[in-house]
């Protein structure tokens, strides 16, 4: 029985995910997978986090395993809303955030409140698919505003605020797929085009805590922008298996919406989670933990970069992030990154072709790789399978 006809519009208007298609595929124990935006293992605190599932249900026995308040654990969101106050000199409340089923359930939340059919959202050219999916859903006009080094294009943006845009989605910390971050002064210019706009800015950032190179810039809204949204996760410090994120916002009004579309979605997120999450970081130095994954990142990075300088045709073009997880690389005039892709896992290597990054843009030269998730040694071999099948592509 064919069930098309029973489908919502919102489904049918919404594209399964690439990289869990990819994911499938690199599956193979003899695949090196530069695909998914995947941690480290060996950055997991396992043996703290087991003492912490002890310690919660020794300490908060059937607390942790009932109901409980759909905003999430207060302990949990008032640390979350301290450690912001702490490093970027904001002034928030633990009713100013909510705990989220990870920062992908935030922006399925955020589309769902904020989105009707034919509204418009302004996203960076390229931006992250699985907000791109998260979207769809609500069948929304997207415009695509290009991304360059210093960020999104100023110009660009003010053309796209034209149309009746309801929230801009931004990445500006080692941004997913590019891996670039807005400079200061982009930031500034930004700030300036969306002051007394009524549209919401929603700053993506669970990589933010991952810079490796530099200094930690200030947001472009939190703080400053009336409605804006900061978006933050645990996945990328402490552990992704728990999906614990955060949505922060000093709008009430706006929270107070996300809250009731979470309440009808799934009540809570996982408070057992909750509670280990925040026993965990109440008795360890999460800043200590995080200091260890970037120096492991930072070496990760740059055996990526160097195997590229030595295996990669020099017509190979990629960025060179100072944090996060991710390098976008711009292959050879004629040479389409979703025709290389097949090639290469035939090569038993993989990786992101860039088109799912775009709403509207098809057989690009583009493609994401990731370098956190394999260690240096099996990086360099992945990137020099990827470059012998570079050089025999273009000798043809």
């Amino acid at each position: 029985m064919s069930m098309k006809h029973l489908l919502s519009d919102g489904i049918k208007a919404t594209p399964p995910s690439f990289v869990r298609g990819i994911l499938k595929a690199a599956s193979d124990p003899e695949v090196i997978s530069f695909a998914g935006g995947l941690p480290n293992p060996i950055s997991f605190p396992q043996e703290a986090l087991l003492e912490s599932m002890e310690r919660v249900v020794k300490t908060y026995g059937s607390s942790v395993f009932q109901y409980s308040v759909t905003a999430g654990l207060p302990e949990l969101r008032q640390y979350i809303a301290d450690r912001y106050n702490r490093i970027f000199g904001l002034a928030l409340t633990v009713d100013h955030v909510i705990i989220t089923t990870g920062s992908q359930q935030a922006l399925d939340l955020i589309g769902k409140v904020l989105l009707d059919k034919g509204d418009g959202v302004i996203v960076e050219k390229p931006t992250y698919l699985a907000a791109i999916q998260a979207f769809s859903m609500q069948q929304p006009v997207f415009y695509p505003v290009d991304l360059t080094e210093e960020g999104m294009a100023p110009e660009q943006l003010e053309a796209a605020l034209q149309n009746p845009v309801k929230f801009i989605y931004a990445i500006p910390d080692f941004q997913n797929p590019t891996g670039l971050t807005y400079s200061a002064g982009n930031r500034e210019r930004i700030r300036g085009i969306l002051k007394d706009r009524g549209v919401v800015l929603v700053e993506d950032d669970p990589y933010g805590d991952l810079r490796f190179e530099g200094e930690r810039l200030p947001y472009i809204g939190v703080g400053k922008l009336p409605g804006s949204i900061l978006l933050g996760t645990f996945s990328k410090t402490v552990t992704p298996g728990m999906r614990t994120g955060f949505i922060i916002s000093e709008n009430r009004e706006l929270l107070k919406y996300i809250s009731v579309a979470k309440e009808a979605g799934d009540l809570h997120t996982n408070i057992f989670s909750q509670y280990v999450i925040w026993d965990y970081i109440k008795n360890h130095d999460l800043d200590q933990h995080i200091a260890k994954i970037r120096t492991l990142y930072r070496q990760q990075a740059q055996a990526m970069m160097d195997a590229m300088e030595q295996y990669f045709p020099p017509e190979v073009k990629y960025t060179r992030p100072e944090g996060g997880m991710f390098l976008w690389a711009t292959l050879p005039e004629g040479v389409s990154a979703m025709s290389l892709f097949p090639k290469a896992l035939e090569k038993k290597v993989a990786f992101v072709p860039g088109d799912p990054f775009y709403t509207d843009m098809k057989n690009l030269r583009t493609m994401r790789l990731n370098y956190t998730n394999a260690d240096c040694e099996t990086i360099r071999e992945g990137i020099r399978r990827l470059g012998g099948l570079l050089e025999e592509l273009i000798e043809r």
